[in-house]
C-alpha cells in the first residue's frame, strides 16, 4: 500500500468546517459551499467536515454524504477534504470508513472512541480494525476532554507502524507530550506526523514538530494562521506576533462549547452558519459581544 503522508495528504492549514443549518435545523448545503470556498480563499489548504466543529454528534449519516458531496463540488482542485468517520463503535466506524472513501475523501479522521474507554489495547485494535478498512490516509484524532481517554504515547508508536495511519490530530494542549510523540515516532515506517488540534497551542506545538494545524478560528482568522503556519521556522518573533494577535479570538471562541460561539461570529459576518442543533445552545448575547469584540480587534489589525 502506497499512502500519501503528512501536510501533501490531507493539507497544513485545515479547517474544522462548521456545519451551516437553515433556521428550521435543516442542513443548508448551499450555505456549506459558500462557507468552504471562503475558508479555503482565506488560507486553508484542507477542510475536515463532520468533526466535533461540524456537530458531529447531531449529524446523520445521509446528511453528512450530502455534505461531502456539495463541498467537494464546491472547493477548488488541491484543496484536501478530510472526513471524521470515528464513533464508539468499531463496525460503525468501519462503514463510515469505507463510505467516506467512495463519497471521494482524501482523507479520514477517526476520534478516540467516547463514553465507553476502551483500554490501550482496545484503541490499538479499534484504529487498526478502522485503518484497515480503507486505503485512504488515517488521522488518528486525541481528545481527551471530550473521549475521557488519552492515547498515551506508546500506543501512538504501535499505531504508527500502520502503513495508512499518517499521524495525529493533537488536541490534549500539551506540548510536552506532542515532543515526545514527535521523538517516539520519529523514522516510523511512512512518516508519522502530529498536527495542532487546539488553537491556543498552535505556536508552541508547531515549535517542537508539528507539521500543521486543524484549527477552528481559521473560519475567520484564516490569513493570520496561515501565514505563522508559514513562517514560523524562519521568522519566528513574526509567528510569535501572529499567534498572540489571535489568542484573543482562540480564547473567546470557547468560552461556551464549540460552535456556539464561532457560529455568532460568523451570522455577525455575514457567512453561512445558521443555529447549533440541540443539545447545545445558540450563544448568548455577552459571549457574543465578547467574541466579536476580539474580531474586531484582529481585523482592526489587519486592516489599519
Amino acid at each position: 500500500m502506497t499512502v500519501t503522508t503528512g501536510p501533501d495528504a490531507i493539507g497544513r492549514v485545515i479547517t474544522a468546517l462548521a456545519t451551516p443549518f437553515l433556521p428550521d435545523g435543516s442542513l443548508d448545503l448551499p450555505g456549506a459551499a459558500v462557507l468552504a470556498r471562503h475558508v479555503i480563499a482565506s488560507g486553508s489548504d484542507g477542510l475536515v467536515l463532520g468533526g466535533t466543529t461540524g456537530e458531529s454528534p447531531t449529524l446523520r449519516d445521509t446528511e453528512l454524504w450530502d455534505l461531502v458531496g456539495a463541498v467537494r463540488e464546491a472547493v477548488p482542485d488541491g484543496a484536501r477534504i478530510t472526513v471524521g468517520t470515528g464513533t464508539n463503535d468499531t463496525s460503525r466506524s468501519a462503514e463510515r470508513t469505507v463510505r467516506a472513501t467512495e463519497a471521494g475523501a482524501d482523507g479520514v479522521l477517526v476520534v478516540t472512541p467516547y463514553y465507553n474507554r476502551p483500554s490501550q489495547a482496545g484503541l490499538v485494535a479499534h484504529f487498526t480494525a478502522v485503518a484497515s478498512a480503507t486505503d485512504l490516509p488515517v488521522l488518528l484524532y486525541d481528545i481527551p476532554s471530550r473521549t475521557g481517554r488519552e492515547i498515551d504515547v506508546d500506543t501512538l508508536v504501535t499505531l504508527s507502524r500502520v502503513p495508512n495511519i499518517i499521524g495525529v490530530k493533537d488536541a490534549t494542549g500539551r506540548a510536552d507530550k506532542t515532543a515526545d510523540v514527535v521523538l517516539a515516532t520519529r523514522g516510523a515506517p511512512g512518516g508519522f506526523d502530529v498536527w495542532s488540534g487546539s488553537d491556543e497551542v498552535n505556536l508552541p506545538l508547531l515549535s517542537v514538530g508539528a507539521v500543521g494545524v486543524v484549527s477552528v478560528a481559521a473560519h475567520l482568522a484564516g490569513p493570520e494562521i496561515a501565514e505563522m503556519v508559514a513562517v514560523h521556522t524562519t521568522d519566528p518573533i513574526r509567528a510569535r506576533e501572529l499567534h498572540l494577535a489571535c489568542m484573543p479570538l482562540h480564547r473567546a471562541l470557547f468560552l461556551e462549547p464549540n460552535p456556539g460561539p464561532l457560529k455568532a461570529a460568523l451570522r455577525a459576518r455575514g457567512l453561512p452558519a445558521g443555529p447549533v442543533r440541540l443539545p447545545l445552545a445558540d450563544t448568548g448575547a455577552d459571549v457574543s459581544a465578547r467574541v466579536l469584540d476580539a474580531l474586531s480587534a484582529l481585523e482592526a489589525r489587519r486592516n489599519p
